[in-house]
This record gives structure tokens, sequence and C-alpha cells, in this order.
């Protein structure tokens, strides 16, 4: 049985928000300006590049998307096809630390 507040949820607005540090950020923008058409085409309707004030060395994506089951994909495909390949992921500098969460307002 699906009680209401998981039906909610997953028609919830979401963010895939990514953590993770970085060789530079020239390098690794580069690389994620190219999966644009990918992140359009999974529903990615904005997202939001951020670093921590004294670290340029890390960098903090927030990836917002209509509903729950979109942004978790896009996790997906971000972590067995982009992370999992060094040639597509130039600059990532160790794990990548994503988890997807939901608008509660």
């Amino acid at each position: 049985m699906v009680t209401q507040g998981a039906v909610a949820q997953h028609g919830a607005m979401s963010t895939l928000h990514i953590e993770h540090p970085i060789t530079d950020y020239p390098t690794w923008k580069i690389a994620f300006d190219k999966f644009a058409p990918a992140r359009a085409e999974a529903g990615v309707t904005s997202y939001r590049l951020r670093r921590p004030e004294a670290d340029e060395q890390f960098i903090v994506v927030d990836l917002e998307f209509g509903d729950v089951d979109a942004a978790h994909r896009f996790h997906g495909f971000l972590r067995d096809t982009v992370w999992a390949d060094p040639g597509r992921a130039p600059a990532l500098a160790g794990t990548p630390v994503a988890r997807v969460l939901v608008d509660l307002s």
C-alpha cells in the first residue's frame, strides 16, 4: 500500500545535491558544460554551482528536477557513466557524495 506521503514525495520537486573535491575549476566546468544536453534530456530544470568560501578545490552542485524519480535516474547516470570514467570527469578528485533532496514547501 502506498501512503499519501509517499505519493506526494515521488511527485515533489527535488534536488540532486552533489559535493566532491576537484583538481581545478576551469577543467571541471568544461566537462560539466559538455553534459548540458544530457541534463536537459534528464529533466534538469535549473542548476546551481557553489564552493566553500576558502576551498577552490571543492564543488557543490544542485540540480533541480520536477520529480524524485528523475533525480534518482540522473544520479545513476552520473555514477555509472560519468564518474566511473576519468575521461568524462577529468577534474574529479575523490568520490562524489550525492543525495536526492525533496521539497517540503
